[in-house]
């Protein structure tokens, strides 16, 4: 198979965090140097302006954005498609859903990336894009797959993970049981059978106090805001705004610091901060 980087295109990338923007484009410029980023947005919106206004090949689409969000935006280009289809991009959606949401994409054209979007994984899309640039310059139009089943299955997706996000959690301390608002969760820590949540102590913003959830770590982080709440270890689910600092060490371990504890960072989620 021949490499991305010998192909010359042009890209949209689409997503609300400016942080993933960031990595996104860093990845790209290192996995396909001759891929030419013509626009960084940070809504559906704006995306879609921009896509009518530059025409790039390729759209890297967050499906949660405010506004219009992922799905809105593919639909009204499928509809622009019917009316001039001299136009048709490529459309390379970035998710937070699980391996099991996801995989339900897998036999439809349109590719995915998976958050925290590991450089392995962007390099098959990378591939993948190219090949269907190739094919549609040779045959004049590109085979994108059943693109209405992929619309409904990824719109019901949606509307279900943004009923099942926390705002609140019960949590216990001793014989007491607090309600917790989500927001002020500085971290989630697996340990045995049971997940410690941490967060400010009412009394000493230098202290932090643990509660106890008898929820999983896998089962609570379906329910978590994935922009706000990123999963940086198998234990470990930290809250994105409450980091004070990342550290990478000469042995290549990296560690994020919040309120001086410090917190392993896995191999596969060392994407999430490139760039900072």
């Amino acid at each position: 198979m021949n490499n991305a980087s010998e192909l010359f295109a042009t890209a949209i990338i689409a997503d609300d965090e400016p942080l993933l923007r960031l990595h996104l484009n860093k990845a790209l410029a290192d996995i396909w140097p001759t891929l030419n980023i013509v626009a960084t947005v940070g809504d559906g919106a704006s995306a879609l302006a921009e896509m009518m206004d530059k025409k790039p090949d390729i759209l890297f689409l967050d499906i949660r954005m405010p506004g219009l969000d992922g799905v809105q935006v593919a639909q009204k280009l499928r509809a622009i498609e019917n009316k001039e289809s001299a136009y048709s991009p490529i459309i390379i959606f970035t998710t937070a859903y699980n391996e099991y949401a996801v995989s339900a994409f897998e036999h439809c054209a349109l590719d995915y990336l998976l958050k925290p979007i590991s450089d392995t994984r962007l390099a098959a899309a990378c591939q993948r894009a190219k090949k269907q640039l190739a094919e549609k310059a040779k045959n004049g139009h590109s085979e994108l797959g059943n693109m209405s089943q992929l619309m409904e299955q990824l719109a019901n997706l949606t509307a279900t993970k943004r009923v099942e996000t926390l705002k609140w959690i019960k949590a216990s301390k001793g014989e007491e049981i607090h309600l917790i608002a989500v927001k002020d969760v500085l971290y989630f820590k697996a340990e045995d059978k049971y997940v410690s949540l941490y967060c400010l102590a009412d009394d000493d913003t230098e202290i932090l106090s643990e509660y106890i959830i008898r929820t999983s770590l896998k089962d609570l982080s379906e329910q978590l805001d994935s922009e706000l709440f990123w999963l940086i270890h198998r234990s470990t689910i930290v809250n994105v705004s409450a980091i004070d600092k990342v550290k990478k060490e000469l042995t290549g371990k990296m560690f994020v610091l919040i309120q001086s504890r410090k917190l392993a960072v896995s191999r596969n989620a060392h994407g999430l901060f490139k760039g900072m």
